[in-house]
């Protein structure tokens, strides 16, 4: 089901960046549109806020895939840019299993554009933002997205990228 692009470990964060296959059959050199695993690892890493040793699984989709697991998961029966998965490691395994990240990379193309923002950029901003997620963080109230925004603002500019609420 995955096309297995990396494997390696950042600082305390180990994350697993997998693509599609069907990505890859549907849209020949669709992962040419994917950032580098490093990249996504970088970025990672940076919105990682322990130092305990964690491991994430990023996952690559499809606009089908990512609409199935949002309407499976989430009761909404349409694409959307990132969905995270939240983990809770059992007591006798020794390493944090954070969760998974989905991220749709024809989401992620069509938003950066429609915002007019770099794509680059849009793709860091939605896994800082699916890291965050799995740490805990949500924008359901007012007040808790106030906070989750400013981290976001905060972990992209020590990445070099801007405001991506500007």
């Amino acid at each position: 089901m995955t096309k297995h692009n990396n494997d390696s470990t950042v600082m305390t964060l180990t994350v697993d960046v997998s693509i599609s296959e069907n990505l890859i059959s549907e849209v020949p050199d669709s992962d040419d549109d994917v950032p580098e695993p490093e990249l996504i690892q970088t970025w990672a890493a940076a919105a990682y806020m322990n130092d305990v040793p964690a491991v994430v699984s990023v996952y690559i989709a499809t606009a089908e895939e990512i609409q199935q697991l949002n309407k499976q998961y989430r009761d909404k029966d349409k694409p959307t840019n990132v969905l995270s998965f939240p983990m809770q490691s059992p007591e006798e395994i020794d390493v944090c299993l954070l969760g998974d990240i989905a991220l749709c990379a024809s989401v992620i193309k069509h938003e950066a554009k429609e915002q007019s923002k770099e794509e680059l950029t849009h793709w860091a901003h939605m896994v800082v933002h699916g890291m965050l997620h799995l740490q805990g963080y949500d924008h359901v109230k007012d007040d808790e997205a106030e906070k989750m925004e400013q981290l976001e603002v905060e972990i992209l500019n020590q990445l070099g990228f801007s405001n991506p609420y500007k």
